[in-house]
């Protein structure tokens, strides 16, 4: 793409609408990359049917367990099968085992999900819980992490992701215990400044010790203050350390073994943070000594398999990076997108630019990343709604890929969302998100706009492979464009109306059947608008020559509540035949 006139450009682009619509027959070639073993954070979509999504999108077959074994049930939902709330770890341990004796060779794995039974459980283990094996082996979560390091560092042809996270300020809502007046102490309380430790100091001891105590060292907070009971503090305090001592353990391990460091990577995500010097601030820096080349500390945890998925394909493939350019839009990029981001949004996008071998270049850009911030001046919102929607259409025109980030926070109304799908073609981005917290967005965004480049630029594409694509860029642009900003309040209004709780629909327990039928409803009305922008957009079909497809027929359906709350929900996408534009 790098030097490509406009000449040029304009050139393709006029024998390309030449030629009359017809029906594209893509080759089949569904996991021609091969497979990757899959253990995911837990059960959520972003954890499951997306990452399926962008495997697949560049080619691999994605294996993972039952869905039993990693599930995570809500206060007063049914159990799984296991018997607990949480996923089941000898299962999950076993069933990786397996994969390895059967000649699997690429490993995404979640740590929490692994040692803990999921991210929810993470925050709740407070004390070490045995693993018992179907073979009759009981073991502790330190000995299940050694022994699944040493099978698979046994074989030098694995290629081993482990994703871990500095745990959250506070536990779930509605997660064993806690409600929303205990996450707000508890998160308070967390957010609190603690002494800052470097150097020597950094140990798990002192790292520990720190946590009972504010910034000046010479007092120790009291529970008291923050609206907590001292078996409160210390359940939180011993969950966070012993899943500080699990990440610490894992480390310490890989950096012992010199074989195993450029086989294994390890990627640790940031939970819900603060820009204070929080309890999290130790535990970053004392991680952040036991990182090899290639690891990484970033912001965001639900993205983690995003992440681990695009930089194992890029390392496959010998992605040499690439020259992208950036545009903030709304004025905001100094600071947090949200008050749950632990650094400016700018410093955000950068470390994610790192991590994927992107650099910044305004000039002769390879493809270009948008982003809308929260906005500077409330009263300019239209002027920054106009900005991006030039700013896309001015990229779409010159043929530059392009990735859109929607950090803006929800503060902007729905003329946003109505302007984009009237005036720009979605349809065409490499990559949008926008739907969960604003440190997970970009990296969701930047993982798959630099994953889907790199596939361009590889070449190969199939109809399994573009059928992923689209799915992946159409999961996200119709959950964010029409449930967050359109149907998840009205879901909401109604579940409230039935003196319900929007977190949990089992407490009290609602007809969930009924609420399905509701959400199905909304969203029919709501995604006609969106679907068809979709089905009318050029796809980028290939760089170099430069070609597009039209999308074909898209259609959403089997809309779900996962989790039986209203924060996220899931869909079933089917596409249709591919024509050459």
């Amino acid at each position: 793409m790098r030097g490509r006139t406009l000449a040029t450009l304009a050139l393709v682009l006029a024998l390309l609408c030449g030629c009359a619509a017809e029906t594209i027959e893509l080759p089949s070639g569904a996991g021609t990359a091969g497979a990757i073993a899959y253990v995911p954070l837990d059960d959520r979509p972003d954890n499951v049917g997306r990452v399926k999504y962008l495997a697949e999108s560049l080619g691999y077959e994605l294996k993972m367990p039952e869905a039993d074994a990693y599930r995570t049930r809500l206060r007063g939902q049914p159990r799984n099968d296991s018997g607990t709330p949480y996923g089941d770890r000898a299962a999950l341990l076993t069933w990786v085992l397996e994969q390895e004796r059967s000649g699997c060779d690429r490993y995404v794995l979640s740590l929490d999900q692994l040692l803990s039974g999921g991210l929810v459980n993470s925050r709740s283990m407070a004390r070490s819980e045995p693993i018992a094996l179907p073979d009759g082996r009981v073991l502790t979560e330190a000995e299940a992490a050694e022994t699944l390091l040493t099978a698979l560092l046994a074989d030098g042809n694995n290629r081993v992701w482990l994703l871990d996270s500095v745990m959250r300020l506070a536990p779930t809502v509605g997660y064993d215990h806690w409600d929303l007046a205990g996450y707000n102490a508890l998160r308070a309380y967390g957010a609190e400044a603690r002494p800052t430790l470097a150097g020597a100091e950094l140990t798990a001891e002192n790292v520990e010790a720190a946590y009972r105590f504010g910034a000046e060292r010479n007092e120790a907070l009291a529970p008291q203050a923050f609206s907590l009971t001292e078996r409160e503090v210390e359940e939180y305090l011993a969950a966070r350390s012993r899943k500080l001592e699990l990440s610490a353990k894992v480390l310490s391990r890989l950096c012992d073994d010199e074989e195993g460091t450029e086989r294994f990577r390890v990627l640790i995500g940031i939970d819900d943070s603060s820009v204070e010097e929080s309890i999290q601030k130790n535990e970053i820096a004392y991680l952040s000594t036991m990182l090899r080349e290639g690891d990484a500390i970033l912001s965001g945890v639900d993205d983690l398999a995003f992440k681990a998925v695009a930089r194992l394909y890029l390392d496959e493939t010998g992605w040499g990076g690439a020259h992208v350019g950036v545009t903030y839009v709304g004025g905001m990029e100094d600071r947090p997108a949200c008050e749950y981001d632990s650094k400016p949004l700018r410093e955000i996008v950068e470390e994610h630019f790192a991590f994927f071998d992107l650099t910044r270049d305004e000039l002769t850009p390879e493809f270009s990343v948008l982003v809308l911030t929260q906005p500077a001046d409330a009263g300019r919102r239209a002027e920054y709604i106009g900005a991006l929607t030039d700013a896309l259409n001015a990229a779409r025109r010159a043929h530059v890929p392009t990735v859109l980030i929607d950090a803006s926070n929800g503060k902007f109304d729905a003329s946003l969302y109505e302007t984009l799908t009237k005036k720009t073609e979605l349809g065409y981005l490499l990559a949008y998100a926008g739907f969960l917290d604003m440190a997970i967005v970009t990296g969701t965004a930047i993982s798959h706009g630099a994953a889907r480049y790199a596939f361009l630029q590889n070449g190969g594409a199939t109809a399994e492979t573009e059928a992923a694509f689209a799915k992946t860029l159409a999961d996200s642009v119709i959950k964010d464009f029409c449930y967050k900003h359109a149907v998840r309040d009205q879901v909401i209004a109604r579940v409230r109306e039935q003196q319900g709780n929007p977190d949990n629909f089992w407490e009290p327990r609602l007809d969930t059947e009924a609420l399905r039928g509701f959400l199905t409803e909304r969203m029919d009305a709501a995604i006609g608008d969106v679907v068809k922008n979709l089905e009318k957009s050029g796809m980028i079909a290939s760089l170099t020559p430069y070609e597009e497809r039209t999308w074909g027929a898209l259609t959403a359906g089997g809309f779900t509540f996962p989790w039986d709350r209203a924060f996220e929900i899931d869909m079933e996408l089917g596409t249709g035949a591919w024509k050459k534009r």
